[in-house]
C-alpha cells in the first residue's frame, strides 16, 4: 500500500479572547500517513492475543480444507450416477452423501467457533484502542483541546474505533480465509484440468486491474467521510450543549440551515465513498459469470468429445466459483479497510500527540512537604498564541494566608493568571514558585492537589449530589461531604431535593440553577482541603442574597490559606490583603481597597463605575 498525503483541510476552533485561551480558525496541513505502518500498528494491537489468534487462523484453515472437499465429493457423487440407474452404486452413493453432509455440517460448527472466538479478539482490541486513546486524552493540555472541537474528539473515541471494531470482527476472517481457498482452489482446478484452468483465468487479471484501480480512490473519501462525520458530531454535541442559547436568540432556523450544510457534504463525500466501493461487486460478479460461463462451455464440448467426465466438469465448476468468490471478498473486503485505516489514523494520531506537559521522576511531589502558601510570580509572560502575549511581566507576592484580588476590565488576563497557577499552560518567560519551588519542577498531579479551584464555569457530573461533592477527595466520608455542603451554605437546598444528597443530577447539573451549581462546586472545593485557594468569579453567578451566605463560607474557608479570588464585582473584595489591578496583560496599580480609592487611579474609576450602575 502506497504511502499518501492527505490535503489542508481548516480545523475549526473557537474566538481567543476573556484572557482565556485562544480559539483560532487556522488551517492545519496534516502529515503524511502510511497505510502499511497504519496496519502494522494495528498488527501490534492483535499480536497480544496470539494464542487466540492461533486458534482462529487454525479454524480458518479446518474450515476451508471442509469447503475444499465439497466439490470434489459432489463430482465422486455426479460420477457415480452417470451410467444411470441400473449402474448406480447405492452404497458408495450413500456414502459420498453422508461424507458430504458431515463435512458441510462441520465447516459450519467450525465457522461459528472461528467467528465466535474473532468477535472476543476483536472487541479486546477495540477496548484497549478505546482505554488507551482515552488515557492518552487526560495526559493532553489545554491547548490540544483548543484546537479540536469536543464532539470531533468524540467522534474519534466512537466511529473512527467502531469503524476498526467492524473489519476486525468480520474482515479479518474473511481475508484469510479467501487467501486460502483462492489457493487450495486452484491448486484443484489444476488437478482436475489444466486447460480449463487457463480458460477460467483469462478474465481475472482485467477484473482485478478494474478493482484495483477503484479501490485505491476508496481511501481518500472514507478518510473524508470520517473527517466530516467528526466535524458533525461537534456541531450536534455544541449545539445540543448550548441549546438554551440556541432557542434564547430564536436561531433554530438557522441552526438547521447550518447543520443541513455539513449533513450535505458528508452526504457528497460519503456517496462518493460507497458508490467507488459499491462498484467492486457487481464487477467481480460481472467477471465471474463471465469466466463461468466459459468453462461451462467448453467443459460441456470437452465432455461430449470425451476427454473429460461430466463429475469432473460438476467439480471444477464449483472450484472455479470457490476460486472467484474469494477475488470478490478481497476487493469488498478491500473497500472495509480503508475505512477502518481511515479510522485507525485519526485514532493514532491522537495517541501521537505529544503533552505539552510533562512530568519526570525527579519532579516533587508537594503532597510531601508541609505547604505554607507562599506564592511568587517573578516577571511572568505569556502568549496563548505567538506574537500575541496575554500577559506581559507580571510580578506579585502572595503570603502565606495572604488574600490577593485580581481585578480589571474583561480579557486584561486574570484568568490566564490562574492558568497558570494550575499550570493548565506552562509560561513563556519568568517564574512560578510556591514555597520557593518552580511549579514547572513538581508534579502536576501534586500541584493541583493542593490548590482547591472554583472557576466561573461550573461543571457538574451526571451522578448523585454526594458524589459530585466528593469528586473534591474521593475517600471523603458521606459526614465529610455534609460538612463541606454545610460550610457552603447548600447543605438546606441540598435536603429539598428529591432524594437530598443521592439525588442523581442532570447533564452538567441542569436540574439545578446557576447559583445552585455554583455552590456544589464551593462545597466540592472546601472538601479537597487545599493548601492554596482560588476563586474565579466564584459568586458572579448567584443572587446578593446566596453571595452573602457564600462569602460568609468563604471566610472560614480562607482563614490560614493563600487565596486569590477573581471578581467583577469589587464590593466582594474591599477586605483583600491586596488588590491587583490588571490592564492590557499588565498590573497597573496594586493595593489595600482604601489605597487603592485614595490614589484615584484606574481602579477608583472603576469601582465608582460599578457603585453607580449598581445604585441606579
Amino acid at each position: 500500500m502506497s504511502e499518501e498525503r492527505s490535503t489542508t483541510r481548516p480545523t475549526p476552533r473557537s474566538r481567543f479572547g476573556s484572557g482565556h485561551s485562544p480559539y483560532l480558525y487556522l488551517e492545519e496541513p496534516e502529515k503524511a500517513k502510511s497505510s502499511r505502518a497504519t496496519l502494522m500498528r494495528l498488527w501490534g494491537y492483535l499480536k497480544r492475543q496470539k494464542l487466540s489468534f492461533l486458534m482462529v487462523f487454525s479454524m480458518i484453515l479446518v474450515s476451508s480444507v471442509l469447503s475444499l472437499i465439497g466439490p470434489y465429493l459432489i463430482g465422486r457423487a455426479v460420477d457415480a450416477m452417470a451410467g444411470g440407474r441400473a449402474e448406480v452404486d447405492f452404497r458408495r452413493l450413500a456414502t459420498i452423501s453422508l461424507t458430504l453432509l458431515a463435512v458441510y455440517l462441520g465447516g459450519a460448527l467450525v465457522t461459528w467457533a472461528q467467528i465466535h472466538l474473532l468477535v472476543g479478539i476483536s472487541q479486546k482490541t477495540v477496548k484497549e484502542l478505546r482505554n488507551e486513546l482515552f488515557a492518552k486524552l487526560q495526559t493532553l493540555s489545554l491547548r490540544f483541546f483548543d484546537r479540536h472541537p469536543h464532539g470531533e474528539l468524540m467522534s474519534r473515541l466512537t466511529n473512527d474505533i467502531e469503524n476498526i471494531n467492524n473489519t476486525l470482527s468480520q474482515g479479518i476472517a474473511q481475508i484469510f480465509s479467501s487467501v486460502i481457498l483462492l489457493g487450495g482452489a486452484f491448486v484443484m482446478m489444476l488437478a482436475l484440468s489444466p486447460s480449463l484452468t487457463v480458460l477460467s483465468l483469462l478474465v481475472i487479471p482485467p477484473g482485478i486491474f478494474l478493482t484495483g484501480a477503484i479501490a485505491r480512490r476508496t481511501r481518500h473519501y472514507f478518510s473524508g467521510q470520517q473527517a466530516e462525520l467528526g466535524e458533525m458530531d461537534a456541531y450536534i454535541e455544541e449545539h445540543v450543549s448550548g441549546a438554551r442559547v440556541v432557542k434564547a436568540f430564536g436561531r433554530e432556523q438557522n441552526s438547521n440551515r447550518e447543520f443541513q450544510t455539513i449533513n450535505s457534504r458528508l452526504f457528497q463525500v460519503g456517496l462518493r465513498a460507497q458508490v467507488f466501493s459499491g462498484i467492486v461487486p457487481p464487477l467481480m460478479n460481472m467477471v465471474n459469470n463471465l469466466s463461468f460461463a466459459i468453462v461451462a462451455a467448453v467443459g460441456g464440448w470437452m465432455a461430449v468429445s470425451g476427454t473429460i467426465t461430466v463429475g469432473i466438469i460438476a467439480s471444477f465448476l464449483n472450484y472455479s466459483k470457490q476460486f472467484a468468490r474469494p477475488i470478490n471478498e478481497l476487493a469488498n473486503q478491500y473497500n472495509s479497510l480503508q475505512a477502518a485505516i481511515a479510522g485507525a489514523e485519526r485514532v493514532f494520531e491522537v495517541m501521537d500527540e505529544e503533552p505539552d506537559l510533562t512530568n519526570s521522576p525527579s519532579m516533587l511531589d508537594l503532597q510531601d512537604i508541609d505547604i505554607a502558601g507562599d506564592v511568587v510570580f517573578d516577571n511572568v509572560s505569556f502568549a496563548y498564541l505567538a506574537g500575541q502575549p496575554v500577559l506581559k511581566g507580571i510580578t506579585l507576592h502572595a503570603r502565606p494566608g495572604q488574600t490577593i484580588a485580581i481585578v480589571g476590565p474583561t480579557g486584561a488576563g486574570k484568568t490566564t493568571i490562574v492558568n497558570l497557577l494550575t499550570r493548565f499552560y506552562d509560561i513563556d518567560a519568568g517564574s512560578i514558585t510556591i514555597d520557593g519551588h518552580d511549579i514547572r519542577k513538581v508534579s502536576k498531579e501534586s500541584l493541583r492537589r493542593s490548590l482547591g479551584i472554583v472557576l466561573q464555569d461550573t461543571y457538574l457530573f451526571t451522578d448523585s449530589v454526594q458524589e459530585n461533592i466528593r469528586y473534591g477527595r474521593l475517600d471523603a466520608t458521606d459526614e465529610e461531604v455534609e460538612l463541606a455542603a454545610r460550610l457552603a451554605n447548600a447543605h438546606s437546598f441540598i435536603e429539598r431535593l428529591p432524594y437530598g444528597y443521592k439525588t442523581v443530577l442532570g447533564e452538567d447539573g441542569g436540574n439545578l440553577s446557576q447559583g445552585q451549581r455554583q455552590l456544589l462546586t464551593i462545597a466540592r472545593a472546601i472538601l479537597a482541603e487545599p493548601s492554596i485557594l482560588i476563586l474565579d468569579e466564584a459568586t458572579s453567578s448567584v443572587d446578593t442574597r446566596t453571595e452573602l451566605n457564600i462569602q460568609e463560607a468563604m471566610l472560614k474557608l480562607m482563614k490560614g490559606r493563600t487565596t486569590f479570588v477573581i471578581a467583577h464585582r469589587l464590593s466582594t473584595i474591599r477586605n483583600a490583603d491586596e488588590i491587583l489591578v490588571i490592564n492590557d496583560g499588565r498590573i497597573i496599580e496594586r493595593g489595600t481597597h482604601e489605597q487603592l480609592l485614595k490614589a484615584r487611579g484606574f481602579y477608583y474609576d472603576l469601582y465608582n463605575s460599578q457603585f453607580e450602575s449598581e445604585v441606579l
